[in-house]
């Protein structure tokens, strides 16, 4: 195993299998056509073609779309046919920062292929001359990779907050961080992938954010979504990332996106130039 498995982990597309999702002018999604073939039961919202898919033009604004989109997607809950529903509304438009075109549920995304955005933090510290990084256990409750690792603090982008407000939000609810230290995180980049899963295509930007947590501080979980906190240094972070399939999906690369910013992935390595291509699939 090598770290350029976690990236072929996240880089498991072929377009073939999918036709576009367009809505108010501009392609917002991909859809298999397993999917599309659910979608032709509901032609006063989404009109199916060969070729692509497209939201009905007489929703003509956010509201009608928002609740047109929702009256099929409960339909398809009653269904059975979207697992994992959290009543967490998604914005879908044309680019993270440009006025979305309607909302809809986040266990929904995946389906219609829709670009997901999220916040990840990496919670490191410095003790006797050693890198040490916390690592999360998800919940065996939790509707994706349970009980797989995690970094510290990890969340979806929900409509209506910030990337800063969700970030000390999701810091106070994951692990106890009171904003005094969560308000310290510094924005790192990003990463990005395009992946067929269980749940549908993920195709998704994730903002990653690095925090110096004292030395002191115990993360303690709020929202029962975190199992267990580990302190672990760096090198086993190394190892488990390269050599298992221990951490959930997009974690690792977000995590392998720290190492090489920390130079602990060398530049020598022959597979550096793949490994910082990958993260931005």
């Amino acid at each position: 195993m090598s770290f350029l498995d976690r990236i072929a982990e996240c880089a498991a597309y072929d377009s073939g299998d999918y036709v576009p999702f367009f809505a108010g002018g501009s392609q917002v999604g991909q859809i298999s056509h397993a999917f599309t073939d659910v979608l032709n039961n509901y032609l006063e919202v989404f009109l199916v073609t060969d070729a692509d898919m497209v939201l009905n033009g007489e929703l003509d604004s956010f509201e009608k779309r928002t609740s047109a989109v929702a009256s099929v997607l409960d339909e398809l809950r009653q269904q059975g046919m979207v697992p994992g529903w959290r009543d967490e509304p998604y914005p879908v438009g044309p680019a993270f920062n440009r006025p979305s075109f309607f909302e809809m549920e986040r266990a929904a995304v995946p389906l219609f292929g829709v670009r997901g955005y999220g916040v990840h933090m990496n919670g490191w510290l410095e003790k006797e001359g050693t890198t040490f990084m916390w690592v999360a256990r998800r919940s065996l409750t939790k509707p994706t990779g349970p009980g797989k690792l995690d970094q510290m603090v990890g969340g979806g982008q929900p409509a209506g907050l910030s990337l800063r407000e969700n970030l000390i939000k999701e810091c106070r609810e994951e692990a106890g961080l009171p904003e005094v230290i969560s308000s310290k995180a510094v924005p790192v980049g990003t990463v990005s992938y395009c992946t067929r899963r269980e749940e549908g295509l993920r195709h998704d930007v994730l903002f990653n954010f690095d925090l110096e947590v004292p030395v002191d501080f115990q993360p303690v979980n709020e929202d029962g979504e975190v199992a267990e906190f580990m302190l672990w240094p760096i090198d086993e972070v190394m190892q488990t990332i390269r050599d298992t399939e221990a951490f959930k999906f997009n974690s690792a690369l977000v995590i392998m996106d720290f190492l090489v910013r920390r130079g602990f992935i060398e530049a020598d390595d022959p597979d550096y130039v793949d490994i910082v291509r990958g993260l931005h699939g």
